[in-house]
């Protein structure tokens, strides 16, 4: 056959737990491998994975993995003759497409001109509505003026959805409820798509409420051969970005997934793609469906898919990227069972899902139950610079009730410990009777985040005892003969929660336990046997459990019953006069990050909760609000500056 572009030596133009993923399809396939590293992934696993690997920068991703000229240099210096971009990033980046292309690299993705038809998206909206692909009413204009997008808004009709017409992820999106609230949002969004994607243009939709965020993942040759893979439901999102995924949704019965399925060929056909893309949807309860967007690459849920099929998604992007015809006919095409994804990211759910960045003093994935994709191991740093996502947990079951219980045994067996992750959230998220009934959509974080967030007494103040008796226990000293008629009294924080209790050492060497504020002030009898290598075997009201145990610096990290815990002992400390909370005035940073706004001057009166600067840290951007009514007394930093996580970044003096 002509027209073929076989290759020999694969760059990956990426890093972290999709940089793994391709490698080891790559090396199975028996082709070289490069990575691609930056500064602060110099020690990385897929840096000593791959076959060769290049320097390309510094941490900052501006200046190493979104840097073409670094990339192509590394082509051209480790005799790669092709590249996959992965997920983010350059993937879907026009530009490095052409450039590869011109360089005489094979890009695995699809043509620069197929990229550049879809990647706008009001331009790609355009272009399915003359394809006949449903699209959601709304405005595309040119005119981007403050003024032109509240007369549109109102013409649509609220809610209303801001959305910026490059990139994805969820970012430079923001939902308006009404005209009051609109202004503010759209700045908000428009600041947030320049810093992200260099391009403050948006575009505006009207808000389907509640719908069902379906996706059709489809494959295509050079050839004018075509086929979709079925549907994924991702349809539990927080901040507009997925965190649960699953395949075959609940909601598409074999009827609908055809007329998706069909839908998301024409628009193939209608900008002669090649190589996966997926089109994304959203589901009304009415059986309508609207065309969101189409992400010309891989997914980051693509494993659900994979599983569903029994297909490498991956060796078929290879296979298309040399030139050769897909072998899959639609007809051929299974769905075998059902999958389910969650993504593991490190954020804290209870602070607003705020990005966390450190180190991993333990992982320990639970590999013999699910598919995990990450590029960790106990002792990992997680950066500020990238995404938070930090791995993928997937299981496979032949029904969606198999599948779901899967997950939730494997994700309580995942053992993550020293960075704050959204772990406990997913667990609650999976458990929680809407999403068990398959019922979930769009809104359902929104529905029901005061649940999933809600914290149950009885678990927390058990919790509480095992951290004091450990507290106890971990001093280091030999108990003393009357060490059974002494109570220590402690005062430490779990989980940011402040607590006082008194431990007593009883004969046979448990703990007695009495937390002040539980209600009944009587000790309770904690066990405790230290099996060694950081594993505790725990005896509490009758039931016996493992626990993991680690220390980083002055906190003691658990791992208990699925959920992991951090304490710090504080009886020595000086009581902390609500400095935590804003009570003193100080603006602490929520998390590692750069400066990208400054929202109030020195001198300004301002009130709690009023914006004063915004912070960027793993690709979003995140307000910082007044901590209480007065004067800005002083801003400690500027625009541009890192900070570091608790850092005081500015003072609001009490009023007059």
């Amino acid at each position: 056959m002509t027209n073929r572009t076989p290759f020999h030596t694969l760059l990956i133009a990426n890093r972290g737990e999709i940089a793994m993923r391709i490698l080891r399809t790559t090396k199975a396939m028996g082709l070289r491998t490069v990575a691609v590293y930056s500064s602060a992934d110099a020690d990385a696993p897929h840096v000593r994975h791959a076959d060769q690997a290049v320097h390309i920068g510094p941490a900052e991703p501006a200046q190493s993995y979104l840097n073409i000229d670094a990339i192509l240099a590394a082509a051209r210096a480790s005799g790669a003759d092709a590249v996959h971009p992965g997920y983010g990033f350059l993937a879907e980046n026009a530009q490095f497409a052409r450039r590869c292309k011109e360089a005489g690299l094979v890009f695995v993705g699809p043509s620069s001109e197929s990229i550049l038809a879809m990647g706008d998206k009001a331009a790609a909206k355009r272009l399915m509505q003359a394809a006949g692909v449903p699209c959601i009413p709304g405005y595309q204009g040119e005119d981007q003026g403050a003024a032109t997008l509240l007369h549109e808004a109102e013409a649509i009709g609220w809610p209303v959805m801001i959305k910026a017409v490059a990139g994805g992820g969820g970012r430079g999106m923001r939902l308006a409820e009404g005209p009051e609230q609109f202004a503010a949002l759209l700045q908000s969004a428009q600041s947030e798509a320049l810093h992200a994607f260099g391009d403050a243009t948006v575009l505006l939709e009207r808000a389907v409420t509640a719908p069902r965020h379906i996706e059709i993942q489809v494959m295509a040759d050079r050839h004018g051969h075509a086929i979709h893979l079925g549907e994924r439901d991702c349809s539990v999102q927080r901040r507009h970005q997925k965190i649960i995924e699953e395949a075959p949704s609940p909601a598409v019965s074999p009827a609908l997934r055809k007329r998706m399925g069909q839908a998301a060929l024409a628009a193939v056909r209608a900008i002669g793609y090649e190589g996966a893309g997926t089109l994304e949807f959203l589901l009304e309860a009415s059986g309508n469906f609207w065309f969101m967007e189409m992400n010309t690459r891989l997914q980051v849920e693509h494993p659900v898919t994979e599983a569903l099929t029994g297909l490498d998604l991956v060796a078929l992007q290879l296979r298309i990227a040399t030139g050769e015809p897909l072998a899959l006919r639609q007809e051929d095409v299974r769905l075998d069972g059902h999958a389910i994804e969650v993504r593991l990211c490190a954020e804290d759910p209870a602070q607003g899902f705020v990005p966390q960045s450190g180190t991993f003093c333990v992982w320990q994935p639970a590999d013999s139950l699910l598919r995990v994709e990450h590029a960790l191991s106990s002792g990992a740093q997680v950066r500020p610079h990238y995404d938070s996502m930090v791995a993928k947990l997937i299981a496979h079951g032949a029904t969606r009730g198999e599948a779901r219980q899967c997950l939730l045994a494997g994700l309580a067996d995942t053992v993550a410990l020293g960075v704050t992750t959204n772990q406990h959230f997913l667990q609650r998220c999976l458990a929680h009777p809407a999403f068990a009934d398959g019922s979930a959509t769009t809104a359902f974080i929104g529905q029901h985040l005061d649940e999933l967030l809600a914290r149950n007494a009885t678990e927390a103040a058990d919790a509480a005892r095992l951290a004091a008796a450990l507290l106890q226990a971990g001093t280091g000293r030999a108990p003393s003969p009357l060490a059974h008629q002494l109570v220590a009294p402690l005062r430490f924080e779990l989980d940011g929660q402040s607590h006082t209790a008194t431990v007593q050492r009883l004969r046979g060497g448990a703990y007695g336990v009495a937390l002040e504020g539980d209600g009944s002030g009587a000790s309770t009898e904690v066990d405790l046997r230290h099996l060694g290598g950081g594993q505790w075997q725990v005896l509490l009201r009758g039931v016996q459990s493992t626990l993991r145990v680690a220390r980083s610096g002055d906190r003691l990290l658990m791992h208990l019953a699925g959920r992991a815990h951090e304490v710090r002992d504080t009886s020595l400390a000086a009581p902390d006069a609500a400095g935590t909370q804003g009570g003193d005035g100080l603006l602490r940073a929520a998390m590692s990050g750069r400066v990208t706004a400054l929202l109030a001057r020195e001198g300004e009166l301002v009130t709690a909760g009023q914006p004063l600067l915004t912070l960027e840290a793993m690709k979003m951007e995140h307000l910082h609000c007044a901590p209480r009514d007065g004067r800005v007394a002083v801003v400690h930093v500027a625009v541009g500056e890192q900070v570091a996580m608790r850092q005081v970044v500015a003072e609001v003096a009490a009023p007059a």
